[in-house]
């Protein structure tokens, strides 16, 4: 008897090719190298005034000069990926990370080095570009998952960065360490350009070069002011300055952008309650965020005569970190299922509140090494929840074209709260001190008040979630829609 011949279904989806299948990981490798990239020169810091002969004022640039750029830049190649191409955009940003990583591992001159960490700061812009492509590429059903994922690269490439940079540093000459960042990042680079194909959509028109310049200058202000205002005073002439110069600057930036025919930013959609709350819950978050790994990282290595601390190497303490990226890694699909079951913006709510809920555990007990991990695990939690809304928010409010922007300015914001974060955290700590062999070391009050005051912050984040217009269409609406609109297309066609 003759075996029915299996007859394939005209209406399911052509199999993918190998390079459609690794679009998402190439994406994800970048923006993990981003993070990596971010993180690598901690271990560093301690050492690099004896290593290139400068002061620790100079050595801090090598961080200082990573966030500036990273600021200024995101909106700025986000903006440019929806006007010239993602995919050729987001080549150029870690092309510029490699770029970056060769000239400090070829140099141990303190000006290089702030330099090449200036032009690492291009790499920003991976995480919003991909988020856009991914929402060109993907069909509706994959992007939720696709985006959780690209989101959580930014904690679970933070927490492989550190101890991976501890270990060279540790067993190795330091220049070997950026020479590994440099492979990894060509690497990267040649993923996605065979990966990951140009998306199509575009909008074009004319690049406004007076708003990057304007919104460059103001930021600067901006950050600079809240990085160096505990250094330098908050009350000094020059921290003063650039606090009024950002206010000045940045003023005169919304009006330029309100004005101009094709503006840098889109203020008009920021203006939108489902935009412009999404970047204030962005801000808070990053802040809310941060404190995390940054109070943690120094609490675990306090000396052990403090009675609280643990004495940790810095190996040991990216270890203590580590489970954080993994709870972000295995997590990320359970948020994009909650973001198509109940809408992006539950999401959020939940993740802000369980960022608080961790904090809670923080304070309860941050002694005990296993309780440490705990607090800090739930905290990534949370931020895995928080971090994946937040794209979906965007991608849901704003058109297609204006995508890498939008989600530039998103993490710009984030990059502020951070900012704001470890300029209040550094003033906690240092109004907390007590000497401990001559040498004045935070109390272990003054790491629970930074613990309290991320917590409030993420409660007010969940605030401002709790505002956010309802998604007019949710996972459940979306697929009637979509049954209705097969029904009455195949009505049309009966007809």
């Amino acid at each position: 008897m003759d075996q029915p011949v299996p007859i394939s279904d005209p209406s399911a989806p052509p199999p993918r090719s190998l390079r459609e299948r690794m679009t998402v990981p190439a994406l994800a490798f970048g923006g993990m190298l981003y993070a990596v990239m971010q993180t690598v020169v901690i271990p560093l810091l301690p050492d690099l005034p004896r290593l290139t002969g400068s002061s620790p004022g100079a050595v801090s640039w090598m961080v200082t000069a990573t966030l500036l750029s990273g600021a200024v830049l995101t909106p700025v190649l986000g903006r440019a990926g929806d006007m010239y191409g993602k995919r050729r955009v987001l080549i150029a940003g870690l092309g510029l990370m490699v770029v970056g990583s060769v000239m400090c591992a070829l140099s141990s001159d303190i000006r290089v080095l702030i330099t090449a960490r200036a032009l690492q700061g291009a790499a920003s812009a991976v995480v919003p570009l991909s988020i856009s492509i991914l929402r060109d590429e993907l069909p509706p059903e994959r992007t939720g998952s696709a985006v959780a994922l690209m989101s959580a690269t930014v904690g679970i490439g933070a927490a492989l960065g550190l101890p991976l940079a501890a270990l060279i540093v540790q067993y190795a000459d330091w220049h070997v360490m950026f020479w590994a960042t440099a492979g990894l990042g060509a690497s990267g680079v040649a993923a996605v350009w065979w990966a990951v194909r140009e998306s199509p959509v575009r909008e074009p028109g004319r690049f406004d070069v007076v708003g990057a310049l304007g919104l460059a200058v103001g930021l600067v202000c901006l950050l600079l002011g809240i990085v160096e205002g505990g250094e330098w005073g908050w009350g000094s002439a020059r921290v003063l300055g650039l606090f009024f110069g950002a206010v000045g600057v940045l003023g005169l930036w919304w009006w330029q952008q309100l004005r101009t025919r094709e503006p840098l930013v889109d203020l008009r959609l920021v203006a939108r309650p489902r935009v412009g709350l999404s970047h204030v819950a962005a801000l808070l978050t990053g802040f809310a965020f941060y404190s995390n790994s940054l109070v943690t990282a120094q609490l675990v290595q306090a000396p052990e005569a403090t009675g609280y601390g643990l004495g940790l190497s810095i190996v040991a303490t990216g270890l203590v970190l580590l489970p954080g990226g993994i709870v972000m890694l295995v997590f990320s699909p359970v948020s994009a299922r909650l973001s198509a079951k109940y809408g992006p913006r539950v999401t959020l709510v939940i993740g802000t509140a369980v960022i608080a809920l961790g904090y809670v555990v923080r304070i309860a007990d941050s002694r005990d090494l296993w309780m440490i991990i705990v607090g800090a695990s739930v905290v990534g939690l949370g931020t895995t929840f928080a971090y994946s809304a937040l794209p979906t928010l965007i991608l849901r409010a704003v058109p297609p074209g204006q995508t890498a922007s939008a989600n530039g300015v998103n993490v710009l914001m984030r990059t502020i709260g951070q900012a704001m974060c470890s300029a209040a955290v550094v003033a906690v700590l240092v109004r907390h001190t007590s000497p401990v062999a001559g040498t004045p070391v935070p109390t272990l009050h003054g790491y629970l008040l930074a613990f309290g005051m991320a917590g409030v912050v993420a409660l007010l984040a969940c605030t401002a979630a709790l505002t956010i217009p309802g998604d007019p269409v949710t996972g459940g609406t979306r697929r009637a829609r979509g049954r209705t609109k097969g029904v009455r297309d195949g009505a049309m066609e009966g007809a």
